[in-house]
């Protein structure tokens, strides 16, 4: 008996819908998706700490970094992107499992001027390379320079340098070839869904293969 023909895949025309729609869509499907625990610093020197999983590793020589701080529902800047402005500085802190809690609580919309970290009593240490602090139990934090902010109808992105990298002990198994161990950082990524997040511990390897092993793999099963 012939197989059932497999169904066509269901097209949405992202050009037509609404945003709210797009958001659903997307958000859903491009996971996990890390999370930028992004410092600044206001003009009257406090910190703001608040998450942002619109973020990825875009490049390493110069190591670039990309995250999209948007708009208060009304059209204006969050104050991550009003702190860090052009040139400014910011720190990626990374998000372990434990501290997802204190990450989704600096979620909260608290208004202008308050302090994440004062207000939840998140430890902050100083930065070496950028005037921007880090979260103490952060397992990694990437201090960086913004280089170009781009905005493309609604969408902010913020490009940054990475300057410098501060790592717990624990991730670190050999400074001198630079070996570090991802799965002590234990982070978390951003899945589809309300409030969905997954840990980076499940992971398995494929190695790259060259065109002579794969060739030699092709003949090997003709």
């Amino acid at each position: 008996m012939p197989a059932a023909p497999t169904p066509p895949p269901q097209h949405f025309d992202l050009t037509a819908l609404p945003a709210a729609a797009r958001y659903k869509l997307l958000t859903a499907v491009v996971v996990p998706r890390p999370i930028a625990w992004v410092c600044t610093l206001g003009e009257d020197g406090h910190v703001n700490l608040a998450p942002y999983s619109f973020f990825g590793l875009m490049g390493s020589d110069p190591p670039v970094v990309a995250f999209a701080p948007g708009n208060r529902p009304d059209g204006t800047p969050k104050d991550t992107a009003r702190n860090i402005g052009p040139g400014g500085a910011f720190t990626v802190n990374l998000v372990s499992f434990d501290l997802a809690p204190l990450m989704n609580a600096t979620a909260t919309d608290f208004p202008h001027g308050h302090s994440e970290p004062g207000v939840l009593g998140i430890a902050l240490a100083p930065g070496v390379q950028v005037p921007t602090p880090r979260v103490v139990a952060a397992p990694a934090a990437l201090e960086c320079r913004e280089v170009q902010t781009l905005t493309i109808g609604r969408t902010r992105i913020i490009l940054g340098e990475v300057l410098g990298l501060a790592l717990q002990p624990e991730a670190v198994q050999d400074a001198a070839q630079y070996h570090v161990d991802t799965a002590a950082l234990d982070l978390v990524g951003r899945l589809g869904g309300r409030g969905t997040y997954a840990r980076t511990r499940d992971t398995f390897v494929l190695d790259r293969l060259t065109f002579e092993v794969w060739q030699a793999a092709q003949e090997g099963e003709s």
